[in-house]
């Protein structure tokens, strides 16, 4: 695999064989000295346009863990503030020895464009409202370790669907491994064509809560928002949160995921928060052996060397 632009890129064994190879990660990221030497002598560069905790933090976590070195690039503090264009800022990484490229963007299609200007790997931290592939792929874990396949199992993703690229990518790859998706939102909400996607669709929460194994809340994303999509988000709330009472029709062993920064309050009351803040911690531990787990399958030798990696 040279680059990972989007989860839809790749087929259910591929998504399967990479899922797989996160529990190698996990098991690494758990030992008391969390690190083996699969990436020495590589180096990863770090190209965020945009804000980020999460992502940022466990991509240069799963670097060093692999004990790769970084580079770490700063909008502000770069030749960005003085005119420099994408291009040109990724051939000076490009020139300084970088083997991979990890890029955010607010611009759909960026990932992409690298790939036409580099022979490097790159790697998609998320691009506008396109793709978020390496969330999706710690999601997908994180729900097979709780639930087993997902093939049969009903995930309901509620919410800002219309600019969540984690939306996007999760849907990509759930239906993928066979899992049946239901996008629940206002119309107002829900992306142009949606009706093409193998999802089926719902505008009340309540009415279909109960038939779900998981449920995957967005956050409501002001920031990408052109208009008042909703009344207001006390009205949101209302027939879209996950409040206290609905948190209660769940059955037990129903999982609720959120990818981040949560609004309590809004898509999520506190207490159910708190209940499922065990899972919602998880998804972040997990995204650093999900990061491992690509950036070994883009930078290593290959898959022969998992077992090798393992007992290191």
């Amino acid at each position: 695999m040279k680059h990972l632009l989007a989860l839809g890129d790749l087929d259910r064994d591929e998504l399967s064989d990479l899922v797989s190879l996160v529990a190698t990660f996990e098991e690494i990221s758990q030992r008391s000295i969390p690190k083996v030497p699969a990436l020495r002598g590589r180096t990863v560069a770090m190209l965020f346009y945009e804000n980020s905790t999460r992502t940022r933090l466990s991509f240069e976590t799963a670097a060093k863990r692999l004990s790769a070195d970084t580079m770490n690039f700063s909008v502000g503090a770069s030749s960005v503030s003085k005119g420099e264009s994408l291009r040109d800022t990724v051939h000076t990484i490009d020139a300084l020895g970088a083997d991979a490229i990890v890029v955010r963007h607010a611009s759909a299609g960026v990932p992409k464009q690298l790939t036409r200007w580099t022979d490097v790997s790159i790697i998609n931290a998320g691009d506008g409202w396109h793709a978020h592939p390496t969330q999706a792929l710690l999601d997908i874990y994180s729900m097979q370790s709780r639930l087993g396949e997902l093939e049969g199992r009903r995930v309901g993703i509620v919410g800002d669907i219309k600019h969540s690229r984690v939306a996007r990518s999760n849907v990509a790859a759930l239906s993928t491994l066979g899992a049946e998706v239901v996008l629940v939102a206002p119309p107002t909400l829900l992306p142009p064509a949606v009706e093409r996607w193998p999802v089926t669709i719902s505008h009340d929460l309540d009415a279909v809560i109960d038939s779900f194994d998981v449920v995957y809340l967005l956050r409501m994303q002001s920031e990408r928002q052109q208009a008042n999509v909703v009344p207001s988000l006390r009205e949101y709330r209302h027939d879209y949160g996950l409040t206290a009472q609905r948190a209660e029709r769940l059955r037990d062993e129903v999982l609720v995921m959120h990818p981040g920064p949560m609004n309590r309050g809004v898509e999520i009351d506190d207490g159910p928060a708190s209940a499922a803040n065990d899972l919602i911690t998880a998804q972040v531990t997990n995204g650093v052996a999900a990061r491992m787990a690509v950036l070994f399958m883009m930078l290593g030798s290959g898959s022969e060397m998992v077992a090798e990696v393992a007992v290191s």
